[in-house]
């Protein structure tokens, strides 16, 4: 735990996107969503890691925003995987809110760096 609340649920989400590739490819043996969604998932936990660490208020905000784009990405893979049969229901809702939790702080934190930078 970092006790930053952005940084834990996207670390916790990168995690879990890992054991769902995982699950694809052993269970499923599917190989080209997997690595889509194991690229965009753990995405938005590097990135917002990286928006931590910028070195001015326009490179926190740039950061953020790649993240909140995969986060977006990542919503669209895991309704197709859920569409097309590859994901349980139980599994895709619990990542689907999770996710939803992770966009509305993302959005909410931009809107309020980029608020900052302007006055």
């Amino acid at each position: 735990m970092s006790n930053n609340i952005i940084l834990d649920k996207t670390y916790s989400f990168a995690v879990k996107t890992v054991k769902l590739s995982q699950y694809l490819v052993d269970e499923k043996k599917e190989y080209v969503l997997s690595k889509q969604i194991l690229r965009s998932g753990t995405s938005i936990g590097a990135n917002t890691e990286e928006a931590i660490g910028g070195f001015s208020k326009k490179d926190f905000t740039y950061k953020l925003n790649i993240a909140y784009k995969e986060a977006r990405e990542t919503k669209f893979w895991l309704r197709l995987l859920k569409d097309t049969e590859y994901l349980p229901i139980e599994q895709f809702n619990e990542l689907f809110d999770e996710l939803e939790q992770i966009l509305k702080i993302l959005f909410t934190i931009i809107k309020k760096s980029k608020e900052n930078e302007k006055g």
